[in-house]
């Protein structure tokens, strides 16, 4: 009776994770809502200007990534129901921060910014490592691509309800109504977050490879301890050029489908991208569990490197619309592996802290990744050279986990 509680528990868990990453992703709330801001206030906006409008996001991405170390590291020493509970309290809170202080750079800035940058990463430094540790250590891919999928699927359902916010109740209203859906329903589904019980083994599913997961009894390493292994600057490159590849092309998708198709309404290819990237986090969760972390890693590197020389040569919808697929998909399979082979080589004990390491990939490549698109289009006028700057680094990262895969086979 007590292992199918257990069970229970642990779909409970998961589901809870899922349904609070998919509350607070709002990281794409912003987007719709800045465009708004940056029209005249004659027109409903409040007449900012790029700097001001993109300050908030940019400081929400290096927040964010903090926010997962610190969060991480808080949940290994007091358990995740807090930190989560925490985390979702602080996203709604930033942005009903901004709601209230209406047109003001500065109080939108600190709040979205700061507070709801840091609250997802809380969340989401918190949700992950407990549902992995009610899974089998061989399904660590597809229960993280499950939790991330609904991470990477909020833009969909928040793209639709921003956008007839903002056409109804004008910006304000829209932050505090997000805001406060955010803080009951966040905070509502972190009350099932919790680690399993002391002595809890979870069983061991059918079809599991050996070769998969690591042969040996997997050591609980330290971050100190981490620091101090190769693997981890390996994984640490290849986390941050994955990223720093996917943002570049996610991130200038409007202006990528206007240049290269005069697509002037993107918002079918922004929803369809989003699909893209939850499916390809569970499919490439899935894909790691089956043939192997790192093996899913090339194949995933060597298809976005096809796909960027491909994008050279994209200029219509159609063909477009096939590499925004990719782009999406590939780039969906990298956020899932990274957290699986974080804990295969280092263990779940000190996990949360561990992949907030790891993780700060991200958000440096959330800072260089737009910086680096936006200096080839001002430029150029076009993104080509960004499309073949991508291909060679994915040629790099091809070596790279050559080395990684090299390494593993030491352990």
């Amino acid at each position: 009776m007590k292992d199918i509680k257990n069970n229970k528990d642990a779909y409970k868990v998961l589901i809870a994770g899922i349904l609070f990453n998919l509350t607070i992703q709002v990281l794409y709330v912003w987007s719709l809502v800045k465009d708004v801001m940056k029209s005249p206030l004659e027109q409903g906006g409040w007449g900012w200007n790029s700097q001001e409008a993109g300050l908030p996001y940019t400081l929400a991405i290096i927040f964010f990534a903090f926010g997962v170390l610190i969060g991480g590291r808080v949940q290994d020493k007091i358990g995740p129901g807090i930190v989560a509970t925490a985390g979702g309290a602080m996203v709604g809170a930033g942005l009903l921060i901004s709601g209230l202080v209406g047109n003001d750079p500065v109080g939108i800035t600190i709040g979205y910014g700061v507070v709801t940058g840091l609250g997802i990463g809380f969340g989401y430094g918190s949700i992950l490592p407990s549902c992995l540790k009610w899974f089998h250590p061989g399904r660590k891919g597809l229960i993280g691509g499950l939790v991330l999928g609904g991470f990477g699927l909020a833009s969909v359902h928040y793209s639709f309800i921003t956008e007839k916010l903002l056409l109804s109740v004008g910006i304000q209203r829209t932050l505090l109504f997000i805001g406060i859906a955010v803080c009951i329903i966040s905070v509502a589904a972190a009350r099932f977050i919790k680690n399993p019980p002391p002595g809890y083994s979870p069983g061991i599913p059918a079809g599991i490879k050996a070769s998969v997961v690591l042969s040996k009894d997997t050591v609980d390493f330290t971050w100190k301890e981490m620091l101090k292994t190769k693997c981890f600057y390996l994984i640490f490159i290849l986390f941050l050029f994955s990223a720093s590849i996917g943002l570049m092309v996610i991130g200038n998708l409007t202006r990528i489908a206007f240049v290269q198709a005069g697509v002037t309404s993107a918002a079918f290819l922004i929803s369809l991208v989003a699909v893209m990237n939850a499916l390809g986090r569970i499919a490439g969760g899935f894909s790691s569990d089956k043939i192997g972390r790192v093996n899913t890693l090339f194949i995933a590197i060597t298809l976005q490197m096809l796909n960027m020389i491909g994008f050279i040569y994209y200029q219509n919808i159609l063909f477009l619309s096939f590499g925004f697929v990719l782009t999406g998909l590939c780039f969906g399979a990298f956020l899932a592996v990274f957290p699986a082979l974080t804990g295969d080589l280092y263990g779940l004990k000190n996990y949360g802290v561990n992949y907030g390491i790891v993780y700060l990939a991200y958000g440096f490549a959330g800072v260089a990744a737009p910086l680096t698109a936006d200096y080839f289009y001002v430029l150029n006028g076009n993104f080509i050279n960004t499309y073949i700057v991508c291909a060679i680094i994915m040629i790099f990262m091809i070596v790279v986990s050559f080395l990684l895969k090299k390494e593993i086979s030491k352990i």
